[in-house]
């Protein structure tokens, strides 16, 4: 069942939120909405939920067409980022509230309810807890309690708007393991929307870049990564250098030393080209760009280095613990020498 949004418009007094949009969601896939603040990742999600109605433009999913039909009957579950559980029932009735809700004729038994939610219960590994109240777990738990929710009603479309926006780093990354199992065990189509370029590309099986309302570019991580169509991508999904260089033949010339240069279009002349922090190589002599150490940090498994040239411009290179990077120190004069760069 795949989802089709074609050329969806929708302004708000004379700022335009979405400009002619257009994307397809293949059945059971996961695709992260991905831009930032102002780009229309939300706006696009109530769109989809039925929370708004777009200008112009068409939803279909599966043949139906969404916009005719009321946010109820397009059976879409919403994970909000606030989680939105009510205070006042239990995890247990939080997560059954959707299935009680429903008109009499399509209100499943009691037993049915109950069995559902102890499957959801056990699907988000709180089989314990279906008597707690919201206030008594952690912040981690009451966005698992808001998916189980959500899937409850056995929905046609999930929709994850910045839901581990509220936690710590190391919480949110062990939710985006267990959601991403979640969503491979149940299959249901997924729209996750983040400002997070990492929990996109960890995440997702296709990545939608928006910016001011319009789709940058649509593809898998390793792809946006390795081929971004735009400066704007390219910057967006990581911390980027940038330089002036005379481009030929796909090569970019610095004067005195050069390196090949990746781009999604023949480019020739003077250019402003861009590099990856990995993609850089420091020696003690010339040719290369001539910088001192202004701090060395740890990142995880590499070591980030920040360098300032003379004219003021500050590099930033990552590099292993074990390189020759690991003997540097501060004020030391490098030279610093990119191994590929893009341009656009």
């Amino acid at each position: 069942m795949s989802l089709v949004v074609k050329n969806i418009t929708k302004r708000f007094s004379d700022f335009a939120a979405l400009n002619d949009v257009s994307f397809e969601a293949q059945p059971g896939e996961f695709l992260a909405l991905l831009g930032p603040s102002g780009s229309g990742k939300t706006t696009l999600l109530r769109l989809l939920a039925g929370l708004d109605r777009p200008d112009t433009g068409s939803i279909d999913f599966d043949g139906l067409d969404y916009l005719t039909l009321s946010a109820r009957d397009r059976r879409v579950g919403m994970v909000f980022q606030s989680y939105a559980l009510f205070r006042h029932m239990t995890v247990a009735q939080n997560i059954a509230f959707g299935l009680n809700v429903r008109p009499a004729k399509e209100r499943p038994s009691k037993a049915e309810i109950q069995a559902t939610v102890q499957r959801l219960l056990k699907l988000i590994q709180l089989e314990d807890l279906g008597k707690r109240y919201p206030s008594q777990l952690s912040g981690g738990q009451r966005q698992r309690v808001a998916l189980a929710r959500a899937l409850a009603i056995n929905p046609r479309i999930l929709l994850l708007d910045e839901p581990f926006g509220a936690l710590d780093a190391l919480v949110r990354k062990d939710l985006r393991r267990w959601l991403r199992r979640i969503h491979d065990e149940t299959g249901v189509t997924t729209l996750f929307v983040t400002h997070d370029q990492e929990e996109a590309l960890d995440l997702a099986d296709r990545v939608v870049v928006l910016k001011d309302g319009q789709i940058e570019q649509i593809g898998e991580p390793l792809e946006l990564y390795r081929h971004p169509q735009s400066a704007f991508v390219f910057d967006f999904l990581g911390t980027s250098n940038q330089v002036p260089a005379s481009l030929s033949e796909g090569v970019a010339d610095f004067g005195g030393f050069s390196a090949p240069v990746v781009s999604p279009r023949s480019l020739r002349g003077a250019q402003t080209v861009r590099f990856r922090p990995f993609d850089t190589h420091l020696h003690r002599e010339g040719p290369g760009f001539e910088a001192k150490v202004l701090s060395l940090l740890p990142a995880g498994a590499n070591l980030r280095l920040e360098l300032q040239s003379a004219t003021g411009q500050v590099f930033e290179t990552q590099h292993a613990h074990d390189s020759e990077a690991s003997d540097l120190r501060l004020n030391d004069t490098v030279f610093l020498r990119p191994s590929k760069v893009y341009a656009f």
